[in-house]
């Protein structure tokens, strides 16, 4: 069988593709450490495929479909987003593995969303580019989440669903190591009159939820409070819940934490290291 041995979350903020300079110097160096410290981390695990999981932000679905989970089981391409300045190229899938979790989903009351070919945008391919790309023979299967635009999806079922991917993964027949990577976060709010703020309170909070596995303490924040008190991007802890489910038991290492208002982002990497 495959095994789930490695998970981590990142934030996806599209400025660290195309415009990382207009930040301070000091705190992007410790954003780039932290992503070399992933790279690393996954050359060290021996990853064979990472799931990377994502949300839309208007650019690949809406308004014409809103899925509330997808998984890319085909050709994967991008950027989605021109003015990310990345040319747009094919991304290395594991299409046997994709299909596997999506035919469990399926036999396990998750109706997934399924792209046979897909483009992805900046939530993913930031992690991408700064970690997968890097590596050698690393593929990647794309995982979507109504995170980004209303109607969003329930946190608790994003926990179910990191749930049931590792229970997939654990399924299949192949021997694969695999990573799961939740993208986004974490306090900033987008295109909205407080783009830039960041709220480090909030994110201090969450990272401590983060800390100690409450995922009760998490699924009881409204979505009026998250909005009101670190903004709309932050509804993507949803994502990073997904990777929590997978994951039983860890201990977090804070890789990077970095107020970034250029980057109108509470910027934040972690690595969720298991525990026995």
């Amino acid at each position: 069988m495959a095994n789930l041995v490695g998970a981590f979350c990142t934030a996806h903020v599209p400025l660290i593709a195309s415009r990382p300079g207009v930040a301070d110097k000091k705190q992007v160096d410790h954003v780039m450490e932290a992503f070399a410290k992933i790279r690393t981390r996954m050359t060290e695990l021996e990853i064979d495929t990472a799931i990377v999981v994502g949300d839309d932000h208007y650019t690949m679905f809406g308004p014409h479909c809103l899925p509330r989970i997808l998984i890319g089981i085909g050709d994967v391409d991008g950027p989605h987003e021109e003015w990310l300045g990345h040319e747009r190229a094919p991304i290395a899938n594991n299409p046997a593995m994709a299909e596997h979790i999506m035919e469990y989903g399926f036999d396990h009351d998750f109706d997934w969303a399924v792209a046979k070919a897909l483009t992805i945008d900046h939530s993913t391919f930031v992690p991408y580019l700064k970690v997968i790309k890097e590596l050698d023979n690393v593929k990647m299967i794309p995982v979507y989440v109504a995170a980004g635009v209303m109607p969003l999806i329930k946190p608790k079922r994003c926990v179910q669903l990191g749930e049931m991917i590792a229970d997939a993964v654990a399924d299949y027949p192949g021997d694969e190591r695999v990573a799961i990577i939740g993208t986004g976060g974490l306090s900033h709010w987008v295109g909205a009159a407080d783009m830039g703020k960041v709220n480090e309170e909030f994110d201090h909070e969450m990272i401590d939820m983060i800390k100690r596995r409450d995922i009760d303490a998490m699924l009881a924040l409204t979505d009026e409070y998250v909005l009101e008190t670190a903004g709309n991007g932050a509804f993507e802890y949803r994502n990073w819940l997904v990777a929590m489910g997978a994951v039983k038991n860890y201990e977090l290492d804070l890789l990077c934490y970095e107020p970034i208002s250029p980057w109108v982002t509470g910027t934040t990497l972690v690595e969720f290291k298991f525990a026995a």
